[in-house]
Order: structure tokens, then C-alpha cells, then sequence
């Protein structure tokens, strides 16, 4: 078969415009193909939401991959098995209501699952910016290529509007931060008004709190996962991953009930 390397070019820039051009309007834009992120869009996209997921990487799953110290499993508690069983992971028991999972099917079949459910998924493109209108609600997400900001040169960004917007950027909650820093008097429900850092590592007091710091933080603003964690001051949590997945499926809730103030 005669291969045509301008056919193969073309293909490629096609399908990838019509999709790009189908994520310009969306009700949620999450920021972050972490485990919170893709989770988020996975029931997002079940409830019939318009979602795409932007990943600054070009790869998903954010810190899941390597599990702990570079042993490709994870640990799930109990109250979040349901999330990783509902995409066929196979769970193992352990001491304590713990199960342990394959990192890597974890990550792939949460991000399949996400995509059949509907959402998109694009990665390589970094949310460097927000949009704001109004009442200095936030109104969409400003994106430029990952590669872009990785050789820090001066190229000109564009908007992609959102209903609402979810931070899923991790320990950095870049996100927040930028609202934090580029908004006259944005507050935040914290004990500073703003974003606290993340704590030490206590597994169990972090996995707790995340669901409470799972919210609307600022208008349009929703954060999930670490970022959540981040922004209220609590502390990291290691290769348990429990709460991530609750928290993510939180955060769908949240985002949803916003959509239907709207």
C-alpha cells in the first residue's frame, strides 16, 4: 500500500482542529489528567456535561504512575473501591480495609473510561491563565502549548471559555495561585484568603480532609485533589490514592450543581 506522507499530515491536523475547535465552549474545563481530574470529567461526562480535560504533560495520570518510590502500585481504602471497580480495575485485599492496585491499569482504564463516558482529553496544552467576566467571575481557562512553556518563549496564548473551571494541578494548585495573584482582592474561604501549602505527609489526616476541601473557592472556581490539599493547608497524603478518586467524584457533584445555578 502506496503510504502518502502530505495524507498522513493532514489526517493528523484535521482530526485534531475539529476537536480543538469542539473544546472552545465548554461547561467544565479541568485543569490536570491527574487521578482527581480524570475522574472529575469521567462523571462529568457521564451527567451529559460539555467537559475536556487540559494536561500540560504528554502523558495522564499526574503522580499515579510511579506509585510509591517507583513500585507501580497504589493503595485504595475501602469507601473509594467502588470508584476504580465501576472501570473493571482488579482490586486486591489487604490488612486494614485496604486494597492495592496496579498503578498503570489504574491510570489507563480510568482515562479510557473517561473518554468513552465522553470527555476529551488533550495533552501537551498547559492552562497558563484564566478568563474572567462580569463580576470577576472566572469564565474559561488560557492555554498554550506545554513545549512552549518548557523553552519560555514569548508566544501569545488563547482562551477557551468554561461555565466552570477545575483546578486538578496537584501540590502546585497553579490555578489558584494564578487567580490569587492576578485578581484585585480575590479571597479565598482559607484561614489566610488565600493559598495556605500543602502540609507534611500524614496519610490519614490528608485523606480526610481533601473531600471538605473539595469546593467552589472562588467564583467559576472549582479545586479538586491535591490542589485542594494545597489551597487549604492540609497535608500530603503518598501513594494512597482513595481519597484523590472521592475527591475528583466531589468535585464532578460540585461543578454540577454551579451548572445548574446558571
Amino acid at each position: 500500500m502506496k503510504v502518502e506522507d502530505t495524507q498522513i499530515t493532514a489526517a493528523i491536523v484535521k482530526r485534531f482542529m475539529h476537536d480543538l475547535l469542539n473544546s472552545l465552549e465548554l461547561d467544565v474545563a479541568v485543569v490536570g489528567a491527574g487521578p482527581s481530574g480524570i475522574t472529575a470529567a469521567r462523571y462529568l461526562a457521564k451527567s451529559k456535561a460539555k467537559v475536556a480535560v487540559f494536561e500540560r504533560e504528554l502523558h495522564v495520570g499526574g503522580g499515579m504512575w510511579g506509585g510509591g518510590i517507583l513500585f507501580p502500585r497504589v493503595v485504595i481504602q475501602d469507601p473509594a473501591k467502588r470508584i476504580l471497580e465501576e472501570v473493571g480495575v482488579e482490586l486486591q485485599p489487604t490488612n486494614g480495609g485496604y486494597y492495592t492496585a496496579d498503578s498503570v491499569e489504574c491510570v489507563s482504564k480510568c482515562t479510557s473510561a473517561a473518554i468513552d463516558a465522553g470527555a476529551r482529553v488533550l495533552v501537551g496544552l498547559a492552562a497558563e491563565d484564566v478568563m474572567i467576566r462580569g463580576k470577576r467571575r472566572i469564565a474559561g481557562v488560557v492555554l498554550n502549548w506545554g513545549a512552549v512553556e518548557a523553552a519560555r518563549l514569548h508566544v501569545d496564548p488563547v482562551g477557551v471559555a468554561a461555565r466552570v473551571v477545575i483546578d486538578a494541578t496537584g501540590h502546585d494548585a497553579s490555578i489558584a495561585r494564578v487567580v490569587q495573584r492576578k485578581i484585585p482582592g480575590a479571597r479565598f474561604p482559607t484561614r489566610t484568603g488565600g493559598v495556605v501549602g500543602e502540609q507534611p505527609m500524614w496519610a490519614d489526616v490528608g485523606e480526610r480532609e481533601i473531600i471538605r476541601n473539595t469546593r467552589e473557592i472562588y467564583p467559576g472556581l472549582v479545586v479538586t485533589g491535591m490542589a485542594a490539599n494545597a489551597v487549604f493547608g492540609s497535608p500530603r497524603m503518598g501513594p494512597v490514592f482513595g481519597g484523590m478518586l472521592l475527591s475528583g467524584k466531589r468535585a464532578a457533584e460540585v461543578a454540577l450543581k454551579l451548572l445548574r445555578k446558571k
